[in-house]
């Protein structure tokens, strides 16, 4: 099956469809037979699905209150130490894809999706590579983990952690279209930071060759964002 490049054109986040091969049936962000994340105890209730970053204490928050403190600045930090990692020839071989092929989410996502978890081997791996930061990070329930773009992002969006303002940190979807609808995202990598004249610096796996790069990426082809949650 060929290669699809995350920076071009088709719509390669279709990780599930395109390497794995299947449909994915969502309602709600939920996906049909489970939840869009198996973390469940993280889950948020229905109530808060919909809830501002700005309210009180949500779920994710909570959540944050047993896991280690870990700043922005820290997380980034991680993935400006993974610049320069690359694929190999086949487009897969990282770090990051045998971290997720050895995890307990490549079984729930294959389950989910159809396939083999042997098919992430040399899938598209933007999504991975945000994932396997967070774990590093100690902060995986605040993170999300998943190797579908999209599923991520309904993630971040169902547990009231969605939002239009770029900042350190934040998980960044892009739609190489410049659509605003979760559904058409392409892309996904960390927020450095606004530079203040329509374009963010961002630190994206399984981009330009298939490395991980700084970037700087207009904000109009930026879907959304994804809020961790950070201390300080």
């Amino acid at each position: 099956m060929a290669k699809h490049r995350l920076t071009s054109t088709p719509k390669t986040h279709y990780l599930a469809r395109v390497v794995l091969g299947t449909a994915i049936a969502l309602s709600g962000g939920i996906v049909a037979g489970g939840p869009a994340l198996a973390d469940t105890p993280e889950q948020t209730s229905a109530a808060v699905q919909n809830a501002s970053v700005d309210t009180a204490k949500t779920g994710l928050q909570a959540t944050a209150e047993r896991l280690p403190k870990v700043t922005a600045q820290q997380v980034l930090n991680i993935a400006s130490q993974q610049i320069g990692v690359s694929e190999n020839a086949q487009g897969g071989g990282t770090k990051f894809h045998s971290w997720y092929m050895s995890s307990e989410r490549a079984k729930e996502t294959t389950a989910r999706d159809g396939g083999r978890v042997q098919d992430y081997a040399n899938a598209p791996w933007c999504a991975m590579f945000v994932s396997w930061v967070g774990e590093q990070a100690g902060i995986r329930p605040t993170m999300g983990w998943d190797a579908y773009t999209v599923t991520h992002a309904k993630w971040f969006r169902d547990n009231g952690h969605w939002g239009t303002t770029p900042k350190p940190g934040a998980v960044v979807y892009f739609d190489w279209k410049g659509g605003k609808d979760l559904d058409g995202i392409d892309h996904v990598g960390f927020v450095k930071q606004d530079n203040g004249n329509g374009t963010i610096t961002t630190i994206e796996g399984n981009t330009g060759n298939g490395k991980v790069e700084q970037r700087i990426r207009p904000t109009s082809q930026v879907v959304g964002y994804g809020y961790p949650v950070y201390s300080g």
